[in-house]
């Protein structure tokens, strides 16, 4: 009973906010990565090429940079949850839009809105459970709302597994609609954090702006968590965004050769491991501290991607898969308890938006930057690129401070 006392200790509003974010960060994980899952059929029935792929996946991540940014203001402007709603009506409707694309432009059109959407989910669904969990608590709670990307994940890849063999990948593109109707839940039972709403009323006596993110009492910060999390962002979207790809293309095209089920099913076991390291890392952080549990995860994803690199036998990938997403995805549950520790109120979805997002603009190169190498260098060489951009990210937490256990103010 103890083990979920955590859990009991919070108050109702809380819980449901918890069920918002994580649903809508799984959803919006099923609908960003369906376009991995389908890209090898893709990439043959529009004639791309691995460049032009990765381009796209680029674009969508720029986009999601500028959603977050936009949705950051938005939310602590409107709230929380009325930011949160319109991101995942917008990343639904515009990947079921994907499905009906005839060619590179028209998808790279639809990608762009579906990631306006993406990126606003994240800065609203991470105050949103931040205002309203208690300090000793926040790590826990972001844990299982950043797990549920793993969830999201795999679904993705089951509905491929089943959908595309069937109705090819305009179905499954078709599937990414549904996450749309969960805002209907979300309008009935979920409110506005209480810190929120007291921020708001006291908003003519109280003023906040990018002073509170970018002066002189911040700057120094501010860049090192953004510059962290580029790289974070950047050697995850380099692997995942081509992992499905990587596995499905061809010996003689650098890849592994598996049939698209077992791609499915080595990219569904991983995401054991992926759920795993996103729960694990908030008890853990919550217990030792963000700075030390962040540097070690991170350490430890750059020797697994390396391990992973020179690997080619499916049964070794299957087994090195899991610890490869425990280590090289599990640290994000931190970065909104980080964020939320150290900023106002006032500016709290504006900040996360922006150390976030700017990040994940720098991070958009990654999809195109490894697909350019995949092609002229090999995957073996461009998973080694990923590998160096974990332990930068590790590196930039000389210039992070301690923040567990602070009380939000």
């Amino acid at each position: 009973m103890t083990r979920f006392a955590w859990w009991k200790e919070a108050s109702p509003d809380a819980r449901r906010s918890l069920v918002a974010a994580s649903f809508g960060w799984m959803l919006d994980s099923f609908d960003v990565m369906l376009y991995a899952m389908v890209l090898a059929a893709l990439m043959a029935d529009l004639g791309m090429a691995k460049a032009t792929a990765g381009l796209l996946g680029s674009l969508t991540l720029a986009a999601s940079a500028v959603g977050g940014l936009m949705f950051g203001v938005l939310a602590d402007r409107f709230g929380r949850r009325k930011a949160l709603m319109a991101s995942i009506v917008i990343y639904s409707v515009f990947t079921a839009a994907c499905g009906f694309a005839t060619g590179v432009v028209m998808l790279a059109v639809f990608r762009i809105f579906l990631g306006l959407g993406m990126g606003g989910e994240w800065a609203s669904g991470a105050s949103l459970v931040s205002e309203t969990w208690p300090a000793e608590h926040r790590g826990k709670a972001l844990g299982i709302v950043q797990s549920s990307w793993a969830v999201g994940y795999a679904a993705a890849a089951a509905v491929a597994a089943l959908v595309l063999p069937v109705w090819g990948w305009r179905g499954v593109f078709f599937i990414g609609v549904l996450p749309a109707f969960f805002t209907l839940w979300i309008q009935r039972r979920v409110r506005e954090p209480e810190i929120w709403r007291a921020a708001r009323a006291a908003a003519p006596k109280v003023r906040a702006g990018f002073g509170e993110i970018f002066g002189r009492k911040r700057l120094r910060l501010t860049v090192f968590v953004t510059l962290m999390n580029a790289c974070t962002m950047f050697a995850w979207w380099g692997f995942n965004l081509w992992l499905p790809a990587y596995l499905s293309m061809p010996s003689a095209e650098g890849g592994i050769g598996l049939a698209p089920r077992t791609m499915s099913a080595l990219v569904i076991f991983m995401q054991a491991g992926m759920w795993l390291g996103y729960i694990t890392f908030g008890f853990i952080s919550d217990r030792l501290g963000r700075k030390r549990s962040y540097v070690g995860f991170l350490i430890a994803a750059a020797a697994f991607m390396l391990l992973y690199s020179r690997t080619r036998e499916p049964l070794m990938l299957l087994v090195l898969g899991p610890f490869v997403a425990f280590f090289g995805t599990g640290y994000f549950t931190g970065f909104g308890a980080l964020t939320a520790e150290i900023y106002p109120t006032a500016v709290r979805a504006t900040a996360q938006g922006i150390t976030y997002n700017t990040g994940r603009i720098v991070s958009a190169a990654a999809p195109f930057v490894v697909g350019s190498l995949a092609q002229t260098k090999g995957f073996g060489f461009s998973f080694f690129v990923i590998a160096a951009a974990f332990l930068a990210a590790a590196l930039f937490w000389a210039g992070i401070p301690e923040t567990a256990g602070k009380q939000l103010d």
